[in-house]
């Protein structure tokens, strides 16, 4: 795969075309291949460390404040972290009511459904917890690496692991019969070898 910028219109950058202003548009450039690269990077390899996982799944003090955990599943916690990797988020970053917008819908609502607070709360626990940052003198955040591998391992794990490795062993029989136990065994033993192909600690 190769990576290429091209530079159209320098004043989308506000820079002016004479020959001088080279060596800023080399800056720019480089700039913006060094974060699609570091993005690819990421993306192939996100496996988290187990403490940086564990971490994750309990409420946390950081700097003083408490970090609400994110734990692994929780429809919240799938759907904020789901919407902070639309690629135009990525790229650019994004505010309260574009993030808003994508997260309702990923919880099967409408955005006015979800307050402003309620997004504010997922933004306050994913910058807590390192996951994201805001960009200096606006209202924009975006992903840190450590989001970016986070965001990533959350979601292709559910998705990709999981939930493929549930759907065959949805317990059908009465709760506590020794089908229902058979069952369980047999999903137990589903997700593990899910996790051992994909050389995931279960």
């Amino acid at each position: 795969m190769r990576t290429e910028t091209t530079i159209n219109d320098t004043r989308d950058f506000a820079v002016g075309r004479l020959l001088k202003n080279l060596a800023e548009l080399r800056r720019i450039g480089f700039a913006a291949n060094r974060r699609p690269l570091e993005i690819e990077q990421i993306s192939h390899d996100c496996a988290l460390g187990d403490d940086a996982f564990q971490h994750l799944q309990k409420p946390r003090q950081i700097e003083g404040q408490r970090a609400s955990a994110l734990r692994f599943g929780d429809a919240h916690a799938q759907a904020v972290l789901n919407a902070v990797l639309m690629f135009v988020f990525v790229a650019r970053g994004f505010t309260n009511k574009e993030l808003r917008q994508q997260f309702a819908v990923l919880l099967g609502k409408r955005a006015h459904e979800i307050s402003p607070g309620r997004m504010s709360y997922e933004l306050r626990r994913l910058r807590l917890h390192g996951l994201i940052e805001r960009l200096p003198k606006t209202h924009r955040y975006r992903l840190t690496d450590e989001g970016l591998r986070t965001a990533l391992f959350y979601t292709r794990v559910y998705s990709r692991i999981l939930r493929p490795a549930m759907a065959p062993v949805i317990l059908a029989a009465p709760a506590g019969s020794p089908r229902a136990l058979r069952q369980f065994h047999a999903a137990e033993a589903a997700v593990n070898s899910w996790c051992d192909q994909a050389q995931i600690a279960a």
